[in-house]
């Protein structure tokens, strides 16, 4: 096989710090765990589960009022 001759030639120094000039290759770094919910649709999910809960606390004080009435209206007839 022939050496193929390159336009560079080769210098090494006689003195100071020899570098040499590696190879890249791949370098393989930790997985980037995405979350499985945005941030957007936490809050969303948030904000609903809040208003959830006050429309359950509506429908309970509105009980409470409906049965304090019921025994009144049974004691006045």
């Amino acid at each position: 096989m022939p050496e193929v001759k390159s336009m560079f030639r080769e210098v090494l120094p006689k003195q100071g710090q020899l570098s040499m000039e590696d190879v890249p290759t791949m370098v393989l770094c930790k997985p980037k765990l995405l979350p499985l919910k945005s941030v957007t649709l936490e809050k969303l999910e948030k904000m609903q589960q809040e208003a959830q809960e006050v429309i359950k606390q509506q429908e309970l004080a509105l009980r409470e009022q409906q049965q304090h009435a019921q025994p009144e209206q049974e004691h006045t007839q």
